[in-house]
């Protein structure tokens, strides 16, 4: 599961492209050591939701790089990326267990103690977006190593919390000035400020983030299905 999520992660982020071939069965075995028969069933399933199509003597070739959401049909920002051609790189820059300060958003949500988890996506090897999420203290136990190549959110559904439903809201601010560096953008700079909430099947907040987005990059996009 965890070798087919990765694969998927990949696909969605534009680092295997629709229409190219992913690394072959022993390339895949040898990066993620482990067995032939583990990297079939991966491949096995993503050929079945979709993803990929195997042709004998060809290879295994990406046949679709958007995820189905069950909340709705609206695509993910990163899939509007990819498919505008765009490689998009994540990277964990620290992980730990905090105390919360009390009057603050995580305190609110989450009590004295949350994950923090702070990240930066790159767009095509700049850095473009800087987030920092919170989570319940139910999930101090996430493999951490994990987040720069698996998806959060499938990391989360993989300790069986089903997130129904997210809220976003957005502002304009200037971030941080340890986030204004990571992102390479002058002191004072007005950046598009994403906060967001995650909710479980019970109404539970499970995670809040807020993200700094360099929109002089590129512009935030939804794109909604009809």
């Amino acid at each position: 599961m965890q070798i087919k999520n990765i694969i998927k992660d990949r696909i969605l982020h534009g680092v295997y492209p629709l229409g190219m071939n992913i690394p072959s069965e022993p390339e895949l075995e040898a990066e993620f050591s482990v067995s032939k028969i583990t990297v079939r069933n991966a491949i096995k399933e993503l050929a079945q939701e979709g993803y990929l199509e195997k042709s004998s003597g060809k290879g295994t070739k990406v046949k679709r790089n958007t995820s189905a959401s069950k909340l709705s049909k609206w695509k993910r920002f990163t899939e509007v990326l990819v498919e505008e051609g765009h490689h998009i790189q994540k990277q964990l820059l620290q992980a730990k267990v905090i105390t919360n300060e009390e009057g603050t958003e995580p305190y609110r949500l989450f009590g004295e103690r949350c994950l923090l988890i702070e990240r930066i996506y790159r767009l095509n090897g700049k850095p473009y977006i800087h987030y920092t999420h919170y989570l319940t203290a139910l999930l101090e136990v996430v493999e951490l190593a994990d987040l720069n190549q698996e998806s959060l959110y499938g990391l989360i559904e993989d300790h069986d919390i089903s997130l129904e439903k997210f809220r976003d809201e957005f502002a304009v601010a200037e971030a941080p000035a340890h986030v204004e560096e990571i992102l390479g953008v002058p002191g004072g700079t007005a950046l598009l400020q994403r906060f967001r909430y995650s909710y479980d099947d019970r109404g539970e907040v499970i995670e809040y983030s807020t993200g700094y987005y360099n929109t002089r990059m590129g512009h935030y996009v939804i794109h909604y299905d009809a």
